[in-house]
């Protein structure tokens, strides 16, 4: 286990409240992740450790008593000479149950306990990107800010789109705007079939996307290249799910959930060029909103992001509608208790997002084109 063994049956007194930690191996923290309303797939070992293979990661458990109250997976990394270096917690910590009266307390006593291990005494700058919420008032994102962390880098685009599963299929109908409702009567007309089906498929929605990518030749920011390692080893108790759409034996749409915890999570969606003229993206999207509000503990169904593309946030905001809610991503917090690791942490950040940056500037001098 490393250094983590430091913090093996621990007591950490925390926001006035005294946890044990405990640190589980990969395919435990794996196996158990179900357990958490908030987990999501950065929050997995089989994700993490293949995104960021220079990471070192810890897996840790909170537990108030004999209740466990939850858990963090926290990527790591020090400088050369020990020079400070990153601590970092991607959508966490995460609960085991978001409507316990304690839910507040709960998190902020495993935030308390990340700090002083991490960026006490550890000497790291601990990093934190809190997870967007359907709701106006983000507890996680106003609690660390309370206790001294400062804003990071945010999304270019950080508008996240919430559709309420937890209603009726009729009040789900009901609520989209007037447009989305027409669109997906007509895609009703069209003779299409809707499967939901297993992983022995996976090479019928890989096909679609990556022709869909040819197609439209845009560049892949996302965790593509993960996905197939992801679905091969991940714990079958928190595996993402696979929606098809067919015409005929054709397969023209499919969309990949990340179904675990109260939250839905749309993760990739491929089309052919037969599903926009036949609407099949309303048709998938709906059947897939039904299917999850069969699931007894989905509450919500997190379509993500637009990346500014106006005919995206068009298509998201009315599948949202009346009952559901589009807020913002959080920007990434960051604390360092030492001098030294914040400016080592700041500059690995910057170094990172002049990165990025040049890239998406070169992708938009290719989409233009010498004559524009």
């Amino acid at each position: 286990m490393g250094d983590i063994a430091l913090t093996l049956d621990a007591m950490q007194q925390a926001n006035g409240q005294a946890l044990r930690v405990e640190a589980l191996s990969a395919k435990d923290w794996d196996a158990q992740a179900h357990q958490y309303d908030d987990v999501c797939q950065e929050q997995l070992d089989v994700f993490a450790a293949e995104r960021w293979p220079a990471m070192a990661l810890d897996r840790l458990q909170f537990f108030a008593g004999d209740r466990l109250v939850g858990g963090c997976l926290v990527m790591h990394k020090t400088a050369p000479m020990g020079l400070g270096g990153l601590a970092v917690c991607k959508w966490g910590p995460i609960l085991v149950d978001n409507g316990l009266p304690s839910a507040a307390s709960d998190y902020q006593a495993i935030v308390d306990y990340l700090v002083e291990e991490y960026a006490v005494k550890r000497r790291l700058m601990l990093s934190i990107l809190p997870r967007a919420v359907p709701f106006e008032e983000n507890r996680a994102f106003d609690y660390l800010k309370q206790i001294g962390f400062k804003k990071g880098a945010g999304l270019p685009f950080p508008n996240r789109y919430f559709v309420n599963v937890g209603i009726s299929e009729d009040e789900m109908r009901a609520s989209f705007n007037q447009k989305w409702r027409k669109h997906l009567r007509n895609s009703e007309k069209n003779e299409l079939r809707f499967e939901h089906v297993g992983p022995d498929r996976m090479s019928e929605f890989n096909a679609l996307y990556e022709a869909m990518t040819a197609r439209k030749q845009f560049p892949d920011y996302s965790a593509y290249d993960s996905l197939n390692h992801l679905m091969d080893n991940i714990d079958p108790s928190i595996r993402p799910e696979i929606f098809m759409v067919y015409h005929e034996e054709e397969a023209v749409a499919g969309g990949i959930i990340f179904v675990g915890g109260d939250t839905a999570v749309y993760l990739y969606g491929a089309t052919n060029d037969k599903a926009l003229p036949m609407q099949a993206g309303y048709f998938m999207h709906w059947h897939i909103m039904c299917w999850l509000s069969k699931q007894p503990r989905i509450k919500w169904y997190d379509l993500g992001g637009t990346d500014g593309f106006l005919g995206l946030h068009q298509f998201k905001n009315g599948m949202v509608g009346k009952a559901g809610a589009v807020t913002t991503v959080p920007p990434v917090m960051n604390y360092a208790h030492w001098f030294i690791p914040r400016l080592v942490g700041e500059t690995l950040f910057l170094a990172r997002d002049v990165k990025a940056n040049v890239g998406r500037m070169i992708n938009n001098l290719r989409k233009k084109g010498p004559s524009d």
